[in-house]
């Protein structure tokens, strides 16, 4: 592919090119919940400067294919494979740093929250998105990933029309959490934190930062491969 257009998908160009996530999560472009919506519907819809998008995103992508890269084709594995990345590696990293991060965004409510109101309203939403992501993580573990493996061995068209059932309660579950981080960007100025924030404030923007970052490309390979693939 030499260019991508007003056609093409957020979640597809990032399956080509992985590094789009970035521009996108910078430009607020969603490439995991709403990823499958044409680019011209997005810029339609948003206030985006389409021909710059497009222009940096085709640029960052020729420099890109300069480059040695192993890209892993996530589409072409087995599904249990995909599940077993997605468990071992999203799933494991936000059972350690929600507890982790959470005890830090409480600290800076407690000592900056007097002068940075800002803060309550994100250790609610980060409390939610806590919540709601341990519980989600949970049902993927225990119910739907160990169906979908079943189903990888044998194929029963009625195994596969539950899953599907019980997939658009995930994706709903995933769009509410994509808001909650969404909103989190928007009232830290995108994890910039204030120029007299202290090192724990600058920690914490650091890690939210990461862990957005680590959900949105968890959200986009269930979302965009693994339950689209069924």
């Amino acid at each position: 592919m030499s260019q991508f257009t007003i056609e093409h998908t957020p979640a597809d160009i990032v399956k080509i090119f992985p590094k789009a996530s970035d521009l996108f999560k910078e430009s607020r472009i969603d490439f995991c919940c709403g990823g499958a919506r044409p680019l011209s519907d997005v810029f339609n819809e948003g206030n985006f400067d389409g021909d710059a998008v497009l222009n940096e995103l085709n640029v960052a992508f020729e420099n890109w294919q300069k480059e040695d890269h192993q890209v892993t084709d996530w589409e072409a594995i087995p599904h249990t494979e995909l599940i077993d990345h997605i468990v071992h590696t999203h799933h494991a990293y936000l059972n350690d740093e929600l507890p982790a991060l959470g005890q830090f965004v409480t600290k800076i409510l407690r000592v900056h929250g007097t002068n940075h109101p800002h803060l309550k309203e994100l250790h609610h939403l980060y409390n939610d998105f806590k919540v709601e992501m341990e519980e989600h993580m949970i049902k993927e573990e225990t119910e739907v990933f160990p169906l979908i493996k079943e189903y990888e061995k044998n194929q029963d068209p009625k195994l596969l029309t539950h899953i599907k059932e019980v997939n658009g309660d995930l994706e709903e579950e995933h769009a509410s959490s994509g808001d909650i981080l969404k909103r989190m960007r928007e009232i830290t100025n995108g994890f910039v934190p204030p120029a007299d924030a202290c090192n724990s404030y600058r920690i914490t923007y650091a890690r939210l930062a990461d862990m957005e970052t680590n959900t949105f490309q968890h959200v986009h390979l269930e979302n965009n491969i693994l339950f689209k693939n069924l």
